[in-house]
C-alpha cells in the first residue's frame, strides 16, 4: 500500500458522510436520513398512500436513504409531487373543484394550510352550516356532541364546589353566634 492510497476505513467513512441531510421540495425540508417514503409523509398534503405511488411512478426503491438518491431522481419525484393531480385520480385529490376555479388540484406544503384557512373563512363569511360551527367553535362534521367535545366547566356533580360551599357557610354559621 502506497503512501497516496487512502486507508479503506476513510473511503467507508467519505461514502457515510456523501449524504444530504436535507431535501427541499417546495418550501419545505425534508430529512434526507429517512427512506423516501417516510421522508415524503413529513410534508403537508402528501400522506402515505401519496409517497408510496409517487415512489412507485419513479421506479425508486421507496426503502432507500432519500439523502443518498441522485440529483435527477429527486428532480423527477420533485416534479412528480408537484403534478400530483395530474398523476390520480380526481378522487384521490385534497382539494376538489375549487370554489371559485372549479378546478382540481392537489395542495401541499404551506399552499394546503392557506387553502384551507380561505375556505373556512369564506363558509363563515356566508354562514353556511359548517361555517356557524366554525365560528362558535363547535364540531362541524356531524360528531356526536351530547357527552364529548365539552369546553366549559364539569360534567356532572362537582362534589369538591359543594364541600367548599358547605364548609363556607359552616363558617358563616360558626361566626354569627
Amino acid at each position: 500500500m502506497s503512501a497516496e492510497d487512502p486507508p479503506e476505513d476513510e473511503n467507508a467513512e467519505e461514502e457515510e458522510e456523501d449524504i444530504r441531510y436535507f431535501v427541499r421540495i417546495g418550501q419545505t425540508d425534508l430529512d434526507g436520513t429517512k427512506s423516501v417514503e417516510r421522508a415524503l409523509t413529513d410534508m403537508n398534503g402528501i400522506g402515505h398512500r401519496a409517497a408510496r405511488i409517487i415512489t412507485d411512478k419513479t421506479d425508486i426503491d421507496r426503502r432507500d436513504t432519500f439523502g443518498k438518491l441522485e440529483d435527477e431522481e429527486i428532480e423527477e419525484i420533485v416534479s412528480l409531487v408537484e403534478g400530483f393531480a395530474d398523476e390520480v385520480p380526481e378522487w384521490m385529490t385534497n382539494h376538489q373543484s375549487d370554489f371559485f376555479s372549479g378546478e382540481t388540484t392537489h395542495e401541499i406544503g404551506n399552499d394546503l394550510n392557506m387553502t384551507r384557512r380561505q375556505d373556512i373563512n369564506r363558509m363563515k363569511m356566508i354562514d353556511s352550516y359548517r361555517g356557524v360551527r366554525h365560528k362558535r367553535g363547535q364540531k362541524v362534521r356531524g360528531q356526536r356532541t351530547k357527552s364529548t367535545g365539552r369546553t366549559e366547566g364539569t360534567i356532572g356533580v362537582n362534589v369538591e364546589a359543594i364541600k367548599e360551599e358547605q364548609a363556607e357557610e359552616a363558617a358563616e354559621e360558626g361566626g354569627e353566634e
